[in-house]
């Protein structure tokens, strides 16, 4: 029961370490190019873009979806507790 709980901690907090790094991987690949296909100057949230620079593959359906893989990795995370606690309170009895 102990080698469970020790285990699903450390895979959580690995995966809670690496939800940081892939959400910023995801924005680079969807990130904002100009005309000549170089970086823009990071956008605030809401602002609207500097001239000549536009959302790489805006019409794609491929960067939507590239987009939820940050939220449906952590949804991972959770499940991975979930499984966790229920095998622990499985070997416990309490289930």
């Amino acid at each position: 029961m102990i080698a469970n709980l020790i285990g699903g901690f450390v895979a959580i907090l690995v995966g809670v370490s690496l939800i940081g790094p892939i959400a910023v991987e995801v924005n680079s690949a969807t990130s904002y190019l100009n005309s000549s296909g170089g970086a823009c100057i990071a956008q605030n949230i809401g602002e609207a873009a500097s001239p000549g620079c536009q959302l790489q593959a805006a019409a794609s359906w491929g960067s939507t979806v590239l987009k939820l893989v940050p939220g449906f990795f952590a949804l991972a995370i959770l499940g991975i507790g979930l499984a966790v606690t229920y095998s622990s309170l499985r070997q416990a009895g309490v289930l």
